[in-house]
């Protein structure tokens, strides 16, 4: 169970409004305010604290967010191309300019690492002559974000001897592919570093060039066959992404959806309904873990949805530990696959499930997250993100419902480091195999990102899955006490403890955005001049 932002060690996030608020802006957010006066109250009592980030945050949740990241085109003057390349090694494939300094630090990356096969860094995109120019920040290698489209930038560079001589990549993303396949995905590494440019209206003839979309899809279709995957069907979508679906079994496996609660009926009702009739996947079992509801109403509904063989109640009694109800249903689930539902969640889209199976029964993927919008159909969850803050927070929050994210990430499959409780499926073999959620040290908190992080300890992947939306009530059904607050500082230091190093940087997520605000909303201060960077490398 992952808590919000504001509850998870950290002040939250910004509202980045547009620089020219105009007093049509400015009335709608009082308009806003006045029609939550909770959210209103939250904002003033911060400002009263001192405590500016989670005003913002609270603001940021009544009006949303969005992405601040353009640069005005003269900062493309700041970096003159390289008067030479990385040397006769090494092969650059792509359509962009390497910048002053890329060539020497590109050749002693591979020199210091002679393992390394491939490296990208970032770069400045210009699409238009005068246009404002948007950073290029990408994540680790990461096959799945790459079958959807070409992330890594304008240059790849890879040793000589990493490719056969005869190859001639279409792309990046082809030379990529064929490095992972030989070597692993560990041979292809990231320097947060800008690297190159490719500047609008000054097209210079690459050594191996990009193309488009139809070129990307054919490129994804041959790797799936080289690797096997015949089987996997694949398609370019209306956004021209591409767009792939895993095969499932012949017959659908069995299903656990486990929901834990203590009365509030009027969350569990809707949950339940929600998943019983808007569940496109066959053959489910749902088990209520009860933590010993009391309201009559609450009781008479779990004996007749019990009775009625509608599901199973799982009694759970003793103080609130999320992570030993869940384990506890876990252990009666019948279900080859596990999905943990909160009871302030409700689906809408009958293809939610199938979804996330489809990803979560892949031998190598551990668990699967989906895509939650709160209340105001803004972004609630897109992937847990370490690090932001000093802990965890959740990507993309307070995005609009709708929004793309930053490259693609609330569009396509990818990996992350942890997804939320709230609605986690992954395979009970999997579960059990790492000892299911750590019931003793985080009862209530974080018990889903240490699940994630052990998965991924294990060999596993963690994805989250964009196209399974469904609606959070977020911290609905949460009431705080002076014990919970105590419960909730021992579980921060012992994620601290356990995940520290994890916690400097997510591998998932640039270091390049402002480590202090909401996810993916504002570049660092200073960007794009940086400090000392490791080469970046997926997790083994």
């Amino acid at each position: 169970m992952t808590p919000s932002d504001g509850a998870s060690g950290r002040e939250g996030g910004p509202y980045h409004g547009s620089p020219r608020r105009s007093w049509r802006t400015l009335l709608g957010t009082a308009r806003q305010i006045l029609v939550h006066p909770r959210a209103a109250a939250a904002i003033v009592r911060a400002r009263l604290m001192g405590k500016r980030l989670r005003a913002r945050q609270a603001l940021a949740a009544l009006i949303g967010i969005d992405h601040r990241l353009s640069l005005p085109p003269a900062i493309l003057d700041r970096f003159p191309p390289a008067p030479a390349g990385p040397g006769d090694a090494i092969r650059l494939i792509g359509d962009g300019i390497l910048v002053t300094g890329a060539p020497e630090r590109i050749a002693a990356r591979f020199a210091a690492e002679p393992d390394l096969q491939a490296l990208y860094g970032d770069a400045l995109v210009q699409e238009r002559i005068g246009g404002v120019v948007v950073p290029l920040l990408p994540p680790v290698f990461d096959a799945d974000r790459l079958v959807a489209f070409d992330y890594l930038g304008p240059v790849l560079a890879c040793r000589g001897s990493a490719l056969d001589p005869a190859a001639a990549p279409r792309s990046p993303a082809e030379a990529a592919f064929r490095i992972a396949e030989r070597f692993g995905p560990g041979a292809i590494g990231h320097i947060p570093e800008l690297l190159s440019v490719r500047r609008a209206g000054r097209p210079v003839p690459p050594p191996e060039g990009a193309e488009g979309p139809a070129s990307h899809h054919a490129i994804v279709r041959d790797h799936l066959d080289r690797t096997g995957r015949s089987a996997v069907r694949v398609a370019v979508g209306p956004d021209s992404l591409v767009q792939v679906e895993h095969p499932l079994p012949e017959t659908r496996p069995l299903a656990s959806l486990i929901v834990p609660t203590r009365d509030r009926l009027d969350l569990l009702r809707p949950c339940l309904e929600s998943l019983r009739s808007c569940t496109d996947w066959p053959s489910i079992e749902i088990l209520v873990c009860d933590n010993d509801s009391r309201e009559p109403e609450t009781l008479a509904f779990l004996r007749a949805f019990e009775g009625e063989g509608r599901g199973h109640v799982v009694p759970c009694p003793g103080p609130f530990n999320f992570a030993a109800m869940n384990n506890a249903a876990a252990a009666r689930a019948r279900g080859r696959l596990l999905v943990f539902v909160n009871n302030d969640v409700e689906a809408f889209r009958p293809d939610w499930l199938s979804r996330m199976a489809r990803e979560a029964l892949r031998p190598d993927v551990g668990a699967v997250g989906a895509k939650l919008l709160d209340g105001e159909g803004r972004i609630q969850h897109g992937g847990i993100v370490l690090g932001t803050g000093g802990l965890v927070t959740h990507g993309h929050r307070h995005f609009p419902g709708d929004a793309s994210g930053y490259l693609a990430a609330l569009r396509v499959t990818h990996a992350v480091s942890a997804v939320t409780a709230a609605c986690l499926a992954v395979e009970a073999d999997k579960f059990r195999a790492v000892g299911g959620f750590d019931e003793a040290v985080f009862a209530v908190d974080f018990n889903d990102v240490d699940l994630c992080l052990r998965l991924n300890a294990d060999g596993y992947r963690t994805l989250l899955v964009p196209g399974a939306v469904l609606h959070h009530r977020e911290a609905a059904s949460r009431r705080w006490t002076p014990e919970a607050r105590a419960r909730h500082q021992r579980e921060i230091a012992a994620l601290k403890k356990r995940w520290g190093p994890l916690l400097v940087q997510d591998p998932h997520y640039h270091p390049g955005f402002d480590p202090d605000l909401s996810t993916h909303a504002r570049l660092r201060p200073g960007f794009p001049e940086a400090g000392p960077t490791h080469l970046r490398r997926p997790p083994a």
